[in-house]
């Protein structure tokens, strides 16, 4: 797409149904037979079809009777495209699945972030928040994956946040990485050591290249970018390593997205270090905050989710990952009792190890069921306001799209209602329901980024798909090259070290069947 080519459209959009978002009464807000008026990329107008039918006649026109109108969903935790089970990385807990990264073939920015996209777009997902892994290298090589990545999405025509991962301890355990390294035969040590050192960047030069990045693309596209910044776990970061970030997110009225809790090790680092919760040490540096969204938190206990809602921080509950990894379920039910606006995220891949967000709203529906008769459950419009308006706000676009009412931004989804149905829905079952339970990738026709669309019979129409999904394969499937093999030696030489520091960090004895978070009743 060239600089050139309009970001948003004017148009009419029809719908049977138009689930426009969640009341503050829990409801879900509904217009029947009614059509969308868009100018501008804006929602001007929701009113009954027959009100459009004189003086818009200029305007174009989308959907139809038999289409579901709802917002565009929003993944709220994104790193990177083709994915690890991809690469040939099997699945493992954390601390031992993320090492084997280093040994994925490197893949160009730009594609890869497209295959992502077009996943998530031809699913109804029309915002990202996109966390960079983490830069290294020099200035100008950030500066070169930023602008591949952000590029990318404007090409395709995604609205997105961008952030970069920040570390500056502890890359490889939850120890020194000088003791770690120490213990390594000379060959794995001679070729991870220098990529420890090309991530080990001062704290100033990212704090920076933040700024640099805030002023070259949310100021030339305030509707469609936000810069955030990512610290990447309290593990990783040091006090004086948060304090920066969090001063200069205050600075630069930017969201922060913090990976936090994830497994139980993390948990009991906080308490060997500290003394107490990784939340209460946060609230202790007074990071915590309301452009804080806490990603994971698969370990909060109570005590840390009462701190959490009084600190007006947003939970990225990213259910997959945690059920894929083995490393926990987040207490949802809990974060929804204290009013904590929970957005949902896909992370590195969802159950079926791709990006569609209509599964995993699916997965997050069940998985909080909870046993008992009376006890208080997501409802499927509940699901369908953490996939959109709350994960809006975590990115830093809340209130500017994520429902679909006049002032937001047109950002919407249409699903065919035929195609839900398969061969009929009662009309007695709720809307939301049938979205919720039968919709999917399978029945979304159309789908619009402020007004302009960018999905046309379920696939992707701003680029060429078909042309990015070959270049790709054509990419994956050429031979290892010597120094590819050579880094899956080094990290089939690590893997046994960071096993036998996982067994001293954590007694394999304290293994408790599904015992999968901190609500859970100790026998």
């Amino acid at each position: 797409m060239s600089l050139e080519e309009p970001l948003s459209g004017d148009c009419i959009i029809e719908a049977g149904t138009v689930l426009c978002g969640v009341l503050p009464d829990g409801t879900m807000s509904i217009c029947h037979n009614a059509a969308i008026r868009v100018v501008s990329g804006v929602i001007e107008q929701i009113a009954p079809l027959a009100a459009f039918a004189q003086d818009n006649d200029h305007l174009p026109r989308f959907g139809s009777p038999d289409m579901i109108a709802m917002p565009g969903l929003v993944n709220s935790h994104h790193h990177f495209g083709i994915t690890p089970l991809m690469q040939g990385v099997p699945f493992a807990p954390l601390e031992l699945w993320l090492p084997q990264f280093r040994a994925m073939r490197q893949i160009d920015v730009r594609l890869d972030t497209l295959y992502s996209a077009i996943e998530m777009l031809e699913s109804g997902t029309t915002m990202v928040q996109h966390i960079n892994s983490g830069l290294t290298g020099a200035p100008e090589d950030w500066m070169a994956t930023a602008n591949a990545t952000l590029g990318a999405y404007r090409e395709i025509g995604m609205r997105a946040g961008f952030s970069f991962m920040i570390r500056d301890r502890n890359l490889l355990t939850y120890d020194e990485d000088a003791k770690v390294l120490a213990a390594l035969p000379d060959s794995v040590r001679g070729w991870i050591a220098p990529r420890l050192d090309a991530s080990n960047i001062p704290l100033a030069d990212m704090m920076a290249f933040h700024h640099a990045l805030k002023e070259s693309w949310f100021e030339t596209r305030p509707d469609h970018v936000r810069i955030n910044l990512a610290p990447a776990n309290l593990h990783w970061c040091t006090d004086e390593c948060l304090q920066t970030i969090f001063e200069t997110a205050r600075e630069t009225s930017s969201q922060v997205h913090m990976h936090l809790l994830e497994t139980e090790r993390q948990s009991r680092f906080a308490h060997k270090n500290f003394g107490h919760s990784a939340v209460q040490h946060l609230k202790a540096l007074e990071c915590l905050g309301p452009n804080v969204t806490l990603g994971h938190g698969n370990w909060m206990n109570r005590e840390d989710l009462d701190i959490v809602a009084e600190c007006g921080c947003s939970i990225c509950h990213n259910a997959s990952s945690g059920l894929r990894l083995g490393s926990g379920i987040a207490p949802v039910n809990e974060m929804r009792r204290r009013r904590i606006p929970v957005a949902l995220g896909i992370d590195q891949s969802n159950i079926a190890d791709d990006r569609d967000m209509t599964l995993e709203m699916k997965l997050v529906w069940a998985l909080h069921r909870e046993t008992g008769m009376w006890n208080d459950r997501p409802d499927s419009g509940s699901v369908l306001q953490m996939a959109t308006e709350h994960g809006a706000r975590t990115i830093g676009f809340g209130g500017f799209t994520g429902r679909l009412e006049p002032g937001f931004q047109a950002d919407i989804v249409l699903m065919d209602r035929r195609k839900i149905g398969r061969p009929h829905v009662n009309p007695r079952t709720p809307v939301a329901d049938s979205v919720l339970h039968r919709g999917g990738r399978h029945a979304v026709t159309q789908v619009f980024v402020g007004g302009r669309l960018v999905v046309d019979d379920g696939k992707v129409i701003t680029i060429d798909r078909d042309a990015v999904l070959a270049e790709l394969a054509e990419r994956l499937q050429r031979a290892e090259t010597q120094e590819e093999r050579r880094a899956w030696d080094a990290i089939y030489g690590l893997i046994p070290h960071l096993e036998a520091y996982h067994r001293t960090f954590t007694a394999t004895g304290e293994y408790r069947p599904y015992h999968y978070n901190a609500m859970a009743k100790k026998d």
